[in-house]
């Protein structure tokens, strides 16, 4: 996959993803140095470890280029399709997930967000694209919204543990829940209601200007 090609948000995070892996590699930085902790944000005023929980992966191996790959793949598709014109969307889609992510952290004690989020951009993308049908890695023939569940039993079979899985259910619960706040519930519930999941103004100014 073409770096370049990507489009401008996940060419700059797929990238600072890339760099935080090399850094912990070459013994820059520790992993321990970029988990997030709310002592340690809120206590000790780490503010770094907000961002940087999101952009490592793990370390250098089959895990990790597992989730790169599929991150770089489902959010350059939602960055081109869904939100192709709508940038400060996607951004606002980013930061509605991190933070709930942040919020939930603490209850499965899962201190890096990077994969959780991955996961989050491949439930919404099989959600708004249900009838595509998909191969993984010519093994597995299904249909999109099945792709969420089978992405997570395949890294539980590389990392072989349960709490691979858990990590992943933590994007999919996300996912489900934007899905359904930023799609299902304006068109069969609120009836031209207040979108709960708009972006704010000063967002889209600053985005798309």
């Amino acid at each position: 996959m073409d770096i370049d090609s990507l489009p401008p948000i996940t060419r700059l995070w797929g990238g600072l993803v890339l760099a935080t892996a090399i850094a912990e590699h070459v013994h820059l930085v520790s992993r321990f140095q970029l988990w997030f902790s709310f002592r340690l944000v809120f206590q000790k005023l780490e503010l770094w470890r907000i961002f940087t929980s999101f952009v490592y992966f793990g370390p250098f191996g089959i895990d990790f280029l597992f989730h790169l790959f599929f991150f770089l793949r489902y959010s350059r598709m939602l960055e081109e399709n869904s939100y192709a014109g709508r940038r400060a969307d996607f951004v606002w889609l980013l930061i509605v997930s991190s933070v709930l992510l942040l919020l939930i952290s603490p209850l499965v004690a899962q201190p890096f967000l990077g994969g959780p989020l991955a996961f989050v951009l491949v439930y919404i993308w099989s959600r708004r694209n249900r009838h595509i049908r998909i191969s993984l890695f010519g093994l597995l023939n299904t249909t999109a919204p099945y792709l969420p569940w089978c992405l997570a039993l395949i890294g539980f079979l590389i990392k072989g543990r349960l709490s691979a899985v858990v990590y992943d259910l933590m994007g999919i619960a996300v996912g489900h829940l934007y899905y359904f706040l930023a799609d299902v519930w304006p068109r069969e519930y609120s009836s031209g209601a207040y979108n709960l999941m708009a972006t704010p103004s000063f967002l889209v100014r600053l985005v798309d200007g």
